[in-house]
């Protein structure tokens, strides 16, 4: 660490900072998390004035939306803290952001939006939890764990896979969705690769906290299907090991995307990439990209624009228009890649939002213009583009034809009909 670094103590059973006492295997440590504050500047935080749609919609069609706002606060406190190095920085590695807290506040967000609880997700009871699992591995450490590093390491996804009995969920959808959040991984052990990787990760940073762990160490993500993350020791990762290192700014995406992808309203043909699934919606009535649909295709995507018609936004199998629109909310904020824009673009009109649909249309199409990457140009990415100016040139006709006046009102915006959170 550095001599511009300090240390902090954030505490969930003390309120005052404290130091790292020495610890033994036999005692384990007092459960209150560290995190390291780097001295040097940060890069201006995300812009704050976009003025998502999502909370002030639901709050004119009557839902409390208080508890939503205050984890949303929460999430970009966090991210805040994202510098350009700390967004490329190994999760294993403990430094400015919470990673554990910021996923519970992704969480927090989503349960109060679906949920008729008037009391807010518990944050810190479940950084409680998560810190636990941390202190049982001390009881369950021995000297023969030291034997060598292998070993080491071994003994931990030992404590984790086996003791504690986490396994890798394949869920992918709305269908079992608590293996896309944090709380509900720690509560019912069966999480996604990307949660599976943030406990492991939350652990080793502990234990290297307290001094059981001297020495560095990557986590392996798997990227096939029914792999584990693993931890290894980074002195001897090779070359191959490159593209399995989760870095803070992957695992903050992953977990988005992951939710975003669960909760698409649009959930036919999967073939296509998210956006064009919501533009077939918007457009099923007409031809569309130079041929007739199928009679499939149009049917699917009648059926998700009649139940978006009817308020119905939520459900198994059809997606969540509350949940994907926050997780489009979030990667916008985190600044990644301007296709957000666009596709929270496509949300809000099926949503009957057209200015802002409208405005974050043209947020997109000046981010890419202004882009020095060369745009891509395979199939996908040209159909896209096309969806793109028919959706401006629909979204232009409206303007010019009613106006706002008509369209700023929520049109059957998804409250807490037929919820089905977890």
């Amino acid at each position: 660490m550095s001599s511009a670094a300090s240390v902090f103590v954030a505490p969930f059973k003390f309120s005052r900072f404290r130091s790292i006492p020495s610890i033994t295997p036999s005692s384990p440590p007092p459960c209150y998390r560290v995190l390291c504050c780097s001295g040097s500047p940060q890069p201006p935080p995300p812009s704050t004035d976009l003025r998502f749609a999502l909370h002030d919609a639901l709050e004119s069609s009557g839902v409390d939306t208080s508890h939503a706002r205050i984890a949303r606060k929460c999430f970009v406190s966090q991210i805040h803290k994202l510098s350009v190095i700390e967004r490329e920085t190994s999760i294993c590695i403990n430094r400015c952001v919470d990673l554990g807290r910021t996923a519970l506040y992704i969480a927090a967000e989503d349960a109060s939006l679906v949920s008729h609880s008037s009391d807010p997700l518990p944050v810190d009871a479940f950084l409680e939890s998560l810190d636990d699992l941390s202190m049982g591995y001390c009881s369950h450490y021995n000297s023969s764990c030291r034997s060598s590093r292998e070993n080491f390491l071994e003994s931990i996804e030992k404590y984790l896979y086996v003791k504690k009995g986490f396994w890798r969920s394949m869920a992918k959808n709305q269908a079992e969705p608590q293996a896309l959040y944090l709380h509900s991984v720690l509560t019912h052990r069966s999480g996604s690769a990307v949660m599976l990787s943030l406990i492991h990760s939350e652990i080793l940073k502990m234990l290297r906290l307290w001094g059981l762990l001297d020495f560095d160490v990557e986590i392996f993500f798997p990227h096939d299907l029914p792999g584990l993350p693993r931890a290894y020791e980074k002195q001897k990762s090779k070359e191959s090991d490159q593209p399995h290192i989760m870095t803070v700014q992957m695992l903050l995406e992953e977990i988005l995307r992951n939710l975003k992808n669960a909760f698409w309203p649009f959930q036919h043909d999967r073939a296509d990439s998210l956006f064009l699934r919501a533009a077939d919606a918007a457009s099923c009535a007409n031809k569309f990209n130079g041929f007739e649909e199928s009679g499939h295709r149009l049917a699917s995507a009648k059926a998700a624009q009649h139940r978006l018609d009817r308020g119905v936004w939520t459900g198994v199998r059809f997606g969540d228009m509350r949940r994907a629109l926050s997780a489009c909310e979030r990667l916008i904020l985190l600044t990644t890649d301007p296709k957000e824009m666009r596709d929270y673009s496509v949300l809000l009109y099926h949503c009957g939002l057209y200015e802002q649909a409208l405005k974050y249309l043209r947020l997109y199409q000046d981010t890419k213009s202004s882009s020095p990457q060369n745009p891509l140009t395979d199939s996908i990415s040209n159909l896209e583009e096309d969806a793109v100016e028919k959706l401006m040139v629909r979204l232009d006709l409206i303007a010019m034809e009613e106006g706002w006046t008509r369209s700023s009102c929520v049109r059957n915006f998804p409250g807490n009909n037929n919820s089905e959170p977890w």
